[in-house]
């Protein structure tokens, strides 16, 4: 109450925000005389007069009104378009580091022109992120006139491109591009072999269009560059045959199970547990399939991995649906984003969970992947200096944004007031009950020339609505992830009078719904349209676009409440832009997914008391708020799952960073030599150390121990026996500098034979293959500590300390391997002539561009398209592990380069 009554005096601190935009939009308004009798010549050079004043030392911030004032001048006379007040305010929450919600249909494409304009000036360079190629190409396309107008540069980031081309866009002012190829592309530079592979600059200023889905919906969703492991398809096979005997142990009430099942399923958790009995069959099965051994456990040390197969199938066939989860199309199973309903072509579920998908549903099975570089999307973003987004829902993650990317939620108000009702949600008992109400509210609207969108939350109910559509005889799009390819068209049509479009979730999020359907749609359908053609397709669309009002706009039906109130939100808002007219309302079911988990006991017995019959619906606050209550218990427990991601991510983003620096700093230097020298003394003190105690008797000493290892590890053969027995004042700190000089010795004497220059090259390409072999092999152990370490908890242990704990200690011993792998190959490789080793130099060069063709042709997001390339480029080379290095030291491969493959 008290926290009511200051608002109301003092205001909150979103209005205070705006208060003091304001005044600055006043002086962008009081420029606008001035900026109008600018020449176009002027008008351009005002771009190279405002970097001239940061030179000088000029702050961007001082440069707002008039930056701003010079893009909406510019784009009046571009696009004939003015930025509102409003957007000029968007435009400065944008450039603060802040999310902006602008509604859907206030021109945030026109809002983010502004700060990425007045960012670019710095030279650095703007990355405006969408969620899709198709929404990157299309801004910057649009945007494009007015940036060159104003002389910036404008690249666009596609999936697929060549290292150069991507180059090329990343060196431009303002690139567009998205999400998924801008992270790829960070662990792709820091995969790179020299400094010319790396496309991207020093990441300067983000601007993350519809940054809830980026940032919120899919920060669970780590981005892996991986290569393929062991084949286990055969596993998966056997596996899946014996899932089916297996039966479900049902709930009696909320309390007691039957017993009588094999698994039991925590659908708010997704999980699936074997119940003793499961146990007991599935080992009885498995030992009649061959698979294991009579007398066996399951549990037993040894059926580690046979453990992970059968929980992988089981989930495969339980928790995960066809046409829900994922969708079969050309014999490949491909997930569906559940907050989008779009197809995630190339992504792939992790932990052996895909591989079960496709035996289940009998299409190929494709190796499972081991990590190469991996990072999440709220690692990868904070790296940046400046970040900022914007969408039309984001208020009720306000916090979220805060304690994660530090980043403050405004709401800029709308240029019109919102005039769209949204009528209460109607409950019914049962899904078909809910699905006739939905039909007859589309009969009736629809004959009164109304248009309508109906959400669903998956491509199963898509289909379900399509065909009672269908058999009412009422016309229809579907708009989901099988036919997305026409999405942008689809959802630009959905205003014309009585259109029934059918929408998974939002796919389709980013293309305006005009009432009366789209008149640049149309006119882009004629070749050569002629000014008369043009005016009549308007003078058309505004006599649909009048009747369609007068119809009450845009009505929007959701089919199910979602897991979050913001995607419902979002659905919402797709009606009601720039002050139109607009309806909506849910139709649930007490057989929905979110209703059945969250909701069901309370409104199910208020629905028995009210005494309710076949058809009839509930409308009642009360619902209303059991089920907003039933939302933010869902939002809690997802906010709770991504922050304890990003709490174990952040131990590895700590080790990445480090890895990673030390990485570029390797690439940028020609010289590594004096680094080399340090390691090689630390590495032959610890290697003298442990046959050699510091300060001990000469009786206690492993003389030929140490010999031998010497000759091993190093290619050293030094008679230390000998010299022992000749000198006996050879004592151990001289023995130490004895030995030590030998080998730097031996090491001149070969860098004598090739030449300075291409030996500081050969030093060089060890450490980095090195670095890079033990990196991936420490994120695999990595990655199995994260899955185990929850188990700790039982022993009365902090998981999140003790995996902080013992993944340093794995960092620090993998820097000591490093150490020693490097000094241990450059030693035992036989470099013999100049022409061997830039043979193999133009080998890897050869193989990385035949790998970047590879993934130009089949680019899949997950990056398993450049996995396969991998293996097929490895496999080309046909390199057998006995057989002799090529690098020419008449060793196996095995025991020379192939200990770093």
């Amino acid at each position: 109450m008290l926290i009511k009554l200051l608002t109301k005096v003092f205001g909150s601190r979103n209005d205070r925000t705006l208060r003091r935009m304001r005044k600055a939009v006043n002086v962008i308004n009081a420029m606008e005389p001035a900026m109008e009798k600018l020449s176009d010549d002027e008008l351009k050079a005002k771009t190279a007069e405002f970097r001239a004043r940061l030179e000088k030392g000029e702050s961007l911030e001082s440069l707002i009104p008039e930056a701003f004032a010079v893009v909406r001048e510019a784009s009046k006379r571009v696009f004939g378009m003015r930025h509102f007040d409003v957007q000029l305010l968007g435009g400065m929450v944008l450039n603060e580091r802040c999310i902006a919600e602008m509604r859907t249909g206030e021109g945030k494409t026109l809002t983010a022109t502004l700060p990425a304009y007045l960012n670019a000036l710095t030279g650095k360079g703007v990355h405006v992120v969408t969620v899709n190629d198709y929404l990157a190409q299309r801004d910057a396309e649009n945007n494009r006139p007015l940036f060159e107008f104003l002389g910036m540069s404008v690249g666009i980031n596609m999936s697929g491109l060549p290292a150069p081309a991507k180059r090329e866009a990343y060196a431009a002012d303002i690139t567009y591009g998205t999400n998924n190829e801008y992270g790829f592309d960070y662990l792709r530079d820091n995969m790179a072999f020299s400094p010319e592979e790396r496309v991207q600059r020093k990441l300067h200023y983000a601007l993350v269009d519809e940054v809830d889905s980026i940032l919120i919906d899919e920060a669970r969703t780590p981005l892996i560059i991986s290569g393929p492991a062991e084949d286990s398809s055969e596993m998966y096979k056997k596996v899946n045959k014996i899932i089916p005997h297996l039966i479900r142990q049902e709930k009696e009430d909320s309390e007691t199970f039957t017993g009588e099942g094999h698994f039991s399923v925590d659908e708010k958790a997704r999980q699936v547990n074997l119940t003793e009995r499961g146990l007991v069959l599935i080992e009885e099965l498995l030992v009649n399939e061959g698979i294991m051994d009579e007398g066996e456990s399951l549990y037993s040390p040894t059926n580690i991995m046979l453990m992970h197969h059968v929980t992988a199938a089981l989930r495969a066939h339980v928790l995960f649906t066809r046409d829900v989860d994922y969708i079969v199309k050309d014999g490949e199973v491909i997930i569906v984003d559940e907050h989008t309903g779009r197809t995630m072509q190339g992504r792939r579920w992790s932990d052996g969970l895909h591989q079960a998908v496709e035996a289940k549903e009998g299409v190929e099975i494709q190796n499972e992947n081991q990590t190469l570089a991996s990072i999440t999307f709220q690692n990868y973003f904070r790296l940046y200096e400046k970040l900022a987004g914007m969408t039309g829902t984001a208020d009720t993650e306000a916090f979220e944004f805060s304690s994660i990317y530090k980043l403050d939620t405004v709401v800029v108000p709308t240029n019109r007031p919102m005039i769209r009702k949204d009528m209460a949600d109607l409950v019914y008992m049962t899904e078909a009950e809910k699905i006739q109400a939905i039909i007859e509210d589309i009969k009736e609207r629809t004959a009164a020339g109304q248009p309508v969108l109906v959400g669903t939350i998956s491509i199963e109910k898509s289909e379900v609505v399509a065909k009672e559509l269908t058999k009412a005889g009422i016309k229809h799009n579907v708009l989901n992830a099988k036919f997305h390819a026409s999405e942008a068209d689809i959802v630009a049509q959905a205003g014309y009078p009585s259109a029934v479009t059918i929408a998974t979730n939002m796919a389709g999020r980013g293309t305006d719904i005009m009432l009366g359907g789209s008149w640049q749609a149309e006119v882009a359908q004629l070749e050569d349209p002629t000014p008369e053609q043009i005016a009549q397709i308007k003078a058309d669309w505004q006599v649909r676009h009048d009747a369609v009002l007068a119809a009450g706009g845009l009505h929007i039906i959701g089919t199910e409440r979602h897991e979050s109130r913001r995607i419902d939100n979002q659905l919402r808002g797709r009606s009601g832009r720039q002050g139109d007219a607009g309806s909506s309302r849910f139709y649930l079911s007490m057989e929905d997914a979110l209703m059945r988990i969250f909701a069901s006991d309370r409104v199910s017995g208020m629905m028995r008391k009210l005494g309710m019959k076949p058809g009839e619906a509930i409308e009642h606050p009360w619902v209303t708020k059991a089920i907003a209550n039933a939302q933010r218990k869902v939002e809690s427990r997802n906010f709770d799952i991504r922050k304890q991601l990003l709490e174990y991510d952040d131990v590895a983003n700590d080790q990445r960073r480090a890895i990673y620096t030390q990485r570029n700093e390797l690439l940028d230097v020609t010289d590594v030599s004096e680094t080399i020298n340090s390691i090689r003394e630390d590495v032959f003190k610890a290697t003298i150390d442990a046959h050699i105690p510091p300060q001990s008797l000469e009786e206690m000493w492993d003389v030929e121990g140490l010999q031998e290892r010497l000759k091993n590890d190093f290619d050293l053969d030094l008679p230390l026996k000998e010299w022992l027995d000749k000198e006996p004042e050879l004592h151990e700190e001289t023995l130490r500098e004895r030995i030590l000089q030998s080998a730097i010795e031996t090491y001149q004497r070969k860098e004598e034979v090739v030449g300075a220059e291409m030996m500081r090259h050969f030093e060089k390409g060890v450490m980095l293959q090195t670095l890079d072999s033990l990196w991936k092999e420490h994120l695999a152990a990595m990655d199995y500590l994260r899955q185990g370490i929850h188990l700790r908890g039982y022993a009365q242990k902090d998981p999140k300390q003790e995996y902080k704990r013992e993944s340093f200690s794995m960092f620090a011993a993998m820097l000591e391997s490093l150490k020693y792998e490097v000094i241990s190959t450059l030693s035992k490789v036989q470099v013999r002539m100049p022409e061997e080793v830039e043979a193999m130099e133009q080998q890897r060069r050869e193989d990385a561009e035949r790998l970047a063709q590879m993934q130009q042709l089949s680019h899949q997001d997950d990056e398993s398209a450049a996995a396969t390339a991998l293996a097929e480029q490895t496999g080309e080379r046909k390199v057998g592990r006995n057989d002799p290095c090529p690098c020419g030291s008449g060793k196996k491969y095995k025991q020379c380069h192939g200990r770093l493959s």
